[in-house]
This record gives C-alpha cells, structure tokens and sequence, in this order.
C-alpha cells in the first residue's frame, strides 16, 4: 500500500467531542467511505457489520496484551496487573479455564433461578417513583439495579455495597480504549481497595462456603484443579463492572430511547409482549459498549490495507448496530425488529459471559415499566457521560404516572 493511500485513509478519534456526544453521524461518514479507516497511534478501525462480526471471532487477533500495553492505556500501577489477569483481556487456553470456572455461576439454570429476585428489586427502585410521580433512570433504576444483583451474585453483604459504590465507578473508568489522565489514579486506587476487600472476603468464603459465585471460584474444579487466589480475586473484583456497566447503560439509554420516540414507547405499552424484541433493538439502536479492541498477532490484509503484527484493530461495535447493509432504516428505532443481528455481547471467543443475565435484567425492567406506569415524560436535562468506549447517562430525570 502506497504512503499516499495510507495518508487518505479518514481517521476516528474517539475523544472528538462530536463523537462523545453523539457518534452516530461520524460513524455513518465513515462506513460511507470505506470499511477501514486510521484511529490513533498503531490503530486500524473496522466500522462495517460483516467486518465487525467476523473479526470478533478471528483467530488472528488478541485480547491478551503485554503489560506495556495496560501501562500505555492506563499508567503504572496496579491495574496493570489487574488487566492482565482478568478474563477480558486472556486468550485460550487461560481464557478458557476461566471462562469455564466462571460459567459454573452463569449458566442458564443460574440466572433463571434470579428472575423473582430481579423483579422483587425492580418494584423497590420503582415503587417510591410512583408515590412521588418522578425518577431518575439512572441514579434509582439503571445504576443501583445491576449493581445489587452482582453483589448478591458475588455473596456481598447489603451493608457493604454503599461502601463499594463509588469504588466500582472508579473501576469502570480505567476500561476506555485509552484511559483519561485524570481517570488513572482513581482506577489505580480503586483496584487497591477492591483486591483488599475481595480478598478478605475470600478468606471468610474458604471458611465457610456459600452458594455465590466468590465461593464457586474458590472451589476446585471437576478435575480437582483450583484457580490461583490472585486471579480469583481480579476476577472477582472484574464482575464489579462487567455486572453493571452493560446492563446500566442498556437501561437508561433504552429509557432515553423511548423519551425521543414517544410512538414506539406507546406501542410497547399497547403490547408488552415486545419487551424482549424491544431490549434487543436498545441494545443495537444505543449500543451500551460502542468499541472492542484487538492486538493484532501477525501480519494480515483488510480490504487491501497491510496491517503488521502489534497494531491495534479496533472494532466499532457501535457503527456495526448501524449498518444500512445489515439492517433496515438503521438510525430508526424498532421495538419490534427482527431479524436484530446486532453485536453489542461481541462474539466469539469473548461473547459477553453475562449477556443471558443482562437480557433477564433488561426484559423485566421494561416490562414494569410498560405494564405499570401510564406516562413517562422528560423532566429535565438528560446529561451523558462522555467515554471512549461506552454510551452511558448520568443522569436521566423523568415524571411517571402509574396505569
């Protein structure tokens, strides 16, 4: 490829502040142009849905970085270490004996059996809504829901998860594709404090045992194998944000989705029965995690384009969701779209482990909302959250009138 090609290739950067705000215009520009374009230092991005999805499951690319890698992203310190233990960012066959210890808590059986539960949660959050007619998605909906379901998964006591709160956020901050200068130390500290408090909760879990996912991974498996204490811990300390970003992002953009177009709101409440169909069109339409990065292992060609063993390939999860050539009126929201390929989970190997749970979640929340409140209307300004890689709200106030 000559330099002069190189050099026209449009490049995407994920701090512009136009694609922080909404990225969606920026991404349509550049699937118009082609399906490759440049991102920052040593970074190839893929915006098209075929190309998305099949590179998700290439075995050419990794998850599995060197430490150099994290330390570039996110600075030295102890979530280096942290990054390259969890089950994020391994290859096989270390990804797959993790993914295996931790399937043993996700399994289908595991997360049906949370259904009462998750619906019992959702009525606490949304009841006092309705006495007062107002709520904010976010802060008593979207962010406390996921987050009291993985601490009820991992075996933490209510007492404790005031406490761990803002420790989680500050966790979720250091998983952009590059990590804000001044997000660094707070992931830093934040790994600290959650590695100490995990790993004093292990020490009572091999004490005394309970049916919840720390005291599963401490136990050995069916060949008699244990995991390491330290990767039970990260690991462990990694479910604080891969169990409530996704979910949290999915609730409150699926509810800003809804307050934009208020004709399908109105016909999901006409026809509860699209809450499934409809949790799957939030989680294309506003896709909760916008990007996956992978390392590229050795040299490869995309669509003409020579890209050496090191470099990054990024995939723009959230342009694939919009693909004309994948779907139909792309930009509009469907409640009812179907076939929805979309790849907000990801796919292959690293097909999001909690994905079944993330649905479950989604589909009763939606469903409450649909069957029980009569009105939902904006009540103010919604603010966003800007990141690299994730669609997210801070903030997101409505008034509510119960049926």
């Amino acid at each position: 490829m000559s330099p002069a090609r190189r050099s026209s290739l449009p490049r995407f950067d994920s701090h512009d502040p136009a694609v922080l705000d909404d990225p969606y215009a920026v991404y349509a520009r550049l699937r118009e142009y082609g399906p490759v374009c440049r991102g920052g230092t040593g970074q190839w991005v893929l915006t098209r849905h075929e190309d998305v999805a099949a590179f998700l499951a290439d075995p050419r690319l990794s998850s599995e970085y060197p430490p150099e890698y994290h330390r570039l992203s996110v600075g030295d310190g102890p979530a280096v270490s942290f990054f390259s233990r969890i089950l994020l960012d391994r290859d096989p066959p270390a990804h797959t004996r993790l993914r295996k210890a931790m399937h043993r808590a996700f399994r289908p059986a595991a997360v049906r059996a949370l259904t009462d539960r998750i619906g019992a949660l959702v009525d606490d959050f949304l009841v006092p809504a309705l006495d007062r007619g107002s709520l904010d998605v976010v802060e008593e909906l979207a962010f406390p829901l996921p987050v009291s379901v993985v601490c009820e998964l991992i075996g933490i006591p209510a007492a404790d998860r005031a406490l761990i709160r803002p420790h989680a956020v500050d966790l979720a901050r250091g998983f952009g594709l590059v990590v804000a200068d001044d997000d660094r130390a707070a992931t830093h500290v934040a790994v600290t404090w959650l590695r100490e408090y995990v790993g004093a909760l292990a020490a009572d879990r091999r004490r005394s045992p309970g049916d919840d996912v720390l005291s599963h991974l401490l136990e050995p498996d069916a060949d008699g194998i244990r995991l390491d204490l330290d990767e039970v811990v990260d690991n462990v300390v990694f479910l604080f944000f891969a169990g409530f970003e996704t979910t949290m992002n999915l609730l409150a953009n699926g509810v800003a989705a809804l307050l934009d177009t208020p004709d399908e709101l109105r016909r999901l409440r006409a026809d509860p029965a699209l809450v499934p169909s409809a949790v799957e069109e939030f989680l294309r339409f506003d896709a909760p995690i916008q990007a996956a990065a992978r390392l590229v292992r050795e040299p490869m060609t995309v669509h003409g384009h020579a890209i050496r063993s090191g470099r990054l390939l990024v995939l723009l999860l959230g342009s694939a969701n919009r693909d004309e050539r994948a779907f139909a009126d792309p930009d509009r929201l469907d409640v009812a779209r179907r076939p929805n390929p979309h790849v907000s989970f990801g796919g292959g190997a690293h097909l999001c482990l909690g994905a079944a749970l993330a649905r479950m979640e989604g589909r009763i929340a939606f469903d409450r909302l649909a069957r029980r409140f009569r009105d939902i209307e904006p009540a103010g300004e919604r603010q966003r959250r800007h990141s690299t890689s994730f669609r997210s709200l801070s903030r997101l106030p409505v008034t509510v009138r119960a049926t």
